[in-house]
């Protein structure tokens, strides 16, 4: 379908194994760092995505689990969110990847909050 425009962790998968097997519960303290990533992007995300009617703006929303934070646009009452991202040249769609471009734009921020974040854990954890 397209790229996927991310920030991937080194380390992420050991630190939550290390962990769990020290017996800390961490899944809720992960889900918030990453959703405060994803709500970082979902910040510019807003402002860039296309608006005509309101609608598409209306259905981009920030999740997160344990693993990963992300942002996503569209629901099956709105099919148009993949075409308005990725395009579509048999109907003249130029492609405008506002969640890509809202994830460049904010990539070092993320990151670095991820860092800091991850380092308060370590932390509260005592590692």
């Amino acid at each position: 379908m397209g790229k996927r425009a991310a920030v991937e962790v080194e380390g992420a998968r050991e630190l939550r194994r290390a962990l769990l097997e020290l017996g800390y519960d961490v899944a809720n303290d992960l889900k918030t760092v990453n959703l405060e990533g994803a709500e970082q992007v979902l910040e510019v995300a807003l402002r860039r995505v296309p608006v005509r009617t309101g609608r598409l703006r209306d259905t981009v929303r920030a999740s997160a689990t344990k693993t990963r934070g992300s942002i996503r646009a569209g629901f099956k009452r709105i099919p148009y969110a993949g075409p308005v991202h990725f395009g579509w040249p048999a109907r003249n769609i130029q492609p405008n990847p506002f969640l890509y471009d809202a994830m460049d734009e904010r990539r070092d921020e993320v990151v670095q909050a991820y860092s800091d974040n991850i380092t308060n854990l370590r932390k509260k954890y005592g590692l």
